[in-house]
């Protein structure tokens, strides 16, 4: 794995609760995930960090998403609607700053 890869993240989507159904993976950002899932209700992020929304083009509530499994996002986050569009949250390095002299 490079370091460019290790930086991106990377987030699976379900239809169902308990990550079940067809699933949709992304490592970037999805204005409209309909053309994807019909639906989606759990979700995976396996790296980076994710926000989340409940309408297509990043509209309505959004939620923040860490790395760790979703079994059924709605109930934990009180959402009524299920993901619609997502957008990672690029990582940034932190590399000591030397100074110069």
């Amino acid at each position: 794995m490079t370091s460019s890869s290790m930086n991106m993240g990377r987030v699976v989507f379900f239809e169902d609760r308990n990550f079940q159904g067809r699933s949709y993976e992304s490592s970037s950002d999805c204005a409209d995930m309909s053309s994807y899932l019909n639906r989606c209700q759990s979700c995976k992020v396996e790296r980076g960090c994710f926000m989340v929304y409940d309408r297509t083009n990043y509209m309505g509530n959004q939620f923040f998403l860490k790395r760790g499994d979703y079994s059924d996002y709605q109930s934990m986050m009180g959402m009524s609607d299920c993901i619609k569009s997502c957008r990672m949250i690029p990582m940034v390095s932190t590399q000591p700053i030397t100074a110069q002299h």
